[in-house]
């Protein structure tokens, strides 16, 4: 059926009616005459507030520039039609992006009797993208969820400026917990705190009731205020708009609110601003229980809800150094349940596990507020008793003892349980975690075997060296998870010109009981004892952390070199991280070097051969360390593409006096020349040394003559030393000595 044309009209109408952008019409002496609804919402007037008023004056201010205003008053009068951006401002004063288009209706005569004026503001998709981004790298930053809900008020109050935003959250028992209020005094957040939410409980309470938004326009006269506007009107708040926030699972986890000074509902743009905002309290509350998720995970055992063998060493640790701060003394005790793999076997897993959940809670029940009970795995926990010498100790033991040795009523039986407690002391025992553990372990395994409830002290045995490796592996632990290992960076120098050819990563730890342990000591162990890949993850982590650093501060570090253990190589995850480290720091591929063994080389498992293959198809350097000390390398050299080769220092070292070591020195040099190898000799410690490897033609030295092992920033002032001419001796920068 053709449209008729009262029929087009009508559905023209409807369009202009319904559309999203702004429409108003405009009679010959330019005043408006109509706005559809979008002008209302985007501007927030109404049809009272601006018939009769030319377009002029709606969307400028007494702040708008003269420019601004000259620009929209020629766009008005221009004989035909056009297009006009300017910064305007709405009814509230809010500055907003406004994209103007006329068009003018003429008579006969061609006299313009309307025109014709579309507005459309690109200010909310700017304003809530710059709120959006901002926002992603506070959580990223991985602010708490406190700092990001203010921040997210802050920066929707400064883009509307005429409200006042707070961000509540709903606990699992349905009550109100203020996250934000930037803008209120804290006792107004304070008697919001713990209320219930319901179906009359204000704006935000019943907008978490309903999970829909809540509208009052008028505080002072709403039903749902009736209890709580005593608080809103004191401080000039006349109105409240709430929006639930709600997860992905569907549950509502707070609300986000916007207060106004004045009776009113939220405009375009304050519609917009929410909308985002939720957005973003969703996802923080979100990344909030997710973190709080891995931190139950991480440092508390599922089972009894007590603190784990990780958490248990962070306690004890910090418990020490509070300690020996205060010179004052902490016990630390083992509790072992006795047979309680016959209880496992007998009643089965559930029953097990409920025994030991109501052992966790008397054992708690003896305890101070201050000491700390954990679950250490199995039917071992362990306990933290700061300031507490061993008759202290003595006494609690005796009353745990007694606690768990009442019968558990399980089914129809009541099970007896008994247990043995070993207790160790600081720091009569030991002044670390790893020894007090140690310690009060072997004191508990002899209350085990005595056959009766039986509480132990520690008393001192010799410590053979397979308890040392233990210890010691036990510390190792304890360094990675606290992050005690690091690395410094020795030069490696061009002899030609003594210009820098890159630096090696070198890894050491400094035990603050233990002292220095050397590198190839911790390093066998962490082998031994399943570290080694984790040890090795972070070095590369870290080495091309700091090669950005350097790289934004503008210094000039050719290359970095980080060693791996050979087990690394049969991982075949390590291309994936090395190509995700490059691309985190923004690393280029030439910067990077990896330094492999012979004995890498002469691994002919699958996967070592595979990641060696998909390392080099990355474009990242291989060196070959201490080339010259293994075996039947040199037919690898030939399939695999070295950057460079590392002489040992063992040869460097007798090449002075020892002509069978100066030939194998000449003979690695002539090997890396004829394959375009650059290579380098480690450990040159004298003048001599120096000066027969540049007789050799031996391109590049790494060693004590021309720097230790230097921090980063140490490493910063030699170089710059070095470029600004300092004769060698003034080069030699002073530094620690740790073990090689």
């Amino acid at each position: 059926m053709p449209l008729t044309r009262d029929r087009g009209i009508h559905l023209l109408g409807r369009s202009v009616q319904e559309s999203d952008k702004a429409v108003a019409v405009l009679n010959a002496r330019r005043e408006i005459v109509w706005i559809n609804p979008s002008f209302k919402k985007m501007l927030g007037y109404q049809s009272e507030d601006v018939i009769g008023r030319p377009l002029v004056s709606v969307l400028v201010s007494k702040a708008t520039p003269s420019a601004t205003r000259l620009s929209l008053e020629r766009l008005v009068n221009a004989k035909r039609g056009g297009l006009e951006e300017i910064n305007g401002h709405d009814k509230f004063g809010n500055e907003i992006t406004l994209l103007i288009y006329t068009d003018h209706i003429r008579d006969i005569d061609e006299n313009v009797t309307e025109t014709i004026v579309t507005i459309h503001s690109n200010t909310p998709a700017r304003m809530i993208q710059t709120l959006q981004n901002t926002v992603l790298e506070e959580l990223v930053s991985g602010a708490s969820l406190e700092n990001v809900s203010e921040f997210i008020c802050k920066k929707a109050e400064f883009i509307t400026r005429d409200v006042i935003s707070t961000i509540l959250r709903v606990d699992q028992n349905g009550l109100l917990h203020p996250l934000a209020a930037p803008s209120l005094p804290q006792y107004y957040s304070d008697a919001l705190d713990g209320i219930a939410i319901g179906p009359s409980v204000g704006s935000c309470g019943t907008a978490a009731y309903f999970g829909e938004p809540v509208l009052v326009d008028d505080i002072e006269t709403n039903p749902l205020w009736a209890p709580y506007k005593g608080l809103a009107l004191p401080l000039g708040l006349r109105a409240c708009w709430s929006v639930p926030i709600k997860l992905r699972d569907g549950r509502v986890a707070g609300t986000f609110a916007f207060y106004f000074r004045e009776k009113r509902g939220p405009s375009y743009l304050h519609e917009e601003i929410v909308s985002a905002c939720v957005h973003l309290c969703a996802l923080a509350i979100e990344q909030h229980e997710a973190k709080e998720h891995i931190n139950r995970l991480a440092y508390f055992d599922m089972l009894t809800g007590l603190p784990n063998r990780r958490q248990i060493y962070q306690k004890a640790g910090q418990t020490i150094a509070e300690a020996s701060e205060k010179q004052g003394k902490m016990a630390l005790l083992r509790l072992d349940i006795k047979r309680f793999k016959d209880i496992n076997d007998t009643f089965g897993h559930s029953t097990a596990d409920q025994i030991l959940g109501q052992i966790a809670t008397r054992l708690q029940n003896q305890l101070r507020p201050i000491d700390i009970v954990g679950r250490f795995g199995g039917d071992v926990f362990v306990i933290i008793l700061p300031d507490a010498d061993s008759a202290y100790a003595t006494m609690v033991a005796r009353k745990l003892v007694d606690a768990v040795a009442k019968p558990f009523a399980i089914a129809d039986l009541l099970l007896p349980i008994s247990i043995s407690i070993g207790i160790s002391l600081y720091p009569d025992n030991g002044t670390d975690v790893e020894t007090l553990l140690k310690r009060a372990d072997s004191a508990a395994c002899k209350g085990k075997a005595a056959g009766h409830e039986a509480v132990f002290l520690y008393e001192h045995e010799v410590v053979d060296g397979a308890q040392e490796r233990v210890i010691l592996g036990a510390a190792l632990r304890e360094a990675v998870s606290q992050e005690q290992l690091r690395l410094l960076y020795q030069p490696q120098v061009n002899l030609a010109d003594g210009t820098l050819h890159g630096v090696e990563a070198l890894i050491r730890w400094a035990h603050p009981v233990l002292g220095d342990i050397s590198t190839s000591r911790f390093i066998m162990i962490a082998e031994q004892i399943g570290l080694i890949d984790e040890i090795g993850i972070w070095a590369l982590s870290e080495a091309c952390r700091q090669m950005a650093v350097w790289r934004a501060a503008g210094h000039h570090i050719p290359a970095i070199s980080v060693n791996l253990s050979p087990l690394h190589f049969r991982n075949r995850n390590l291309p994936d991280v090395v190509a995700h480290l490059m691309r985190q720091y923004d690393i280029p591929k030439h910067t990077l070097m990896l330094e492999i063994t012979e004995g890498v080389m002469m691994d002919d498992h699958p996967t070592t051969l595979a990641t060696i293959a998909a390392i080099q198809a990355l474009g990242v350097g291989l060196s070959m360390d201490d080339f010259g000390t293994g075996y039947s390398s040199l037919s690898r050299l030939t399939h695999i593409p070295f950057s460079e080769l590392k002489i040992d220092r063992s040869f460097i070292e007798g090449m002075v006096t020892d002509p069978s070591a100066l030939a194998v020195v000449t003979a690695i040099n002539s090997i890396g020349q004829s394959l375009n190898i650059a290579v380098v000799a480690e450990g040159v410690e004298t003048e001599m040394q120096q000066q027969m490897l540049q007789e050799l033609g031996c391109e590049i030295a790494q060693g004590y003559l021309l720097s230790h092992p230097l921090k980063a920033a140490d490493l910063e002032v030699w170089l710059q030393d070095r470029q600004g001419g300092a004769p060698p001796a003034s080069r030699r920068m002073k530094t620690e000595t740790l073990p090689a």
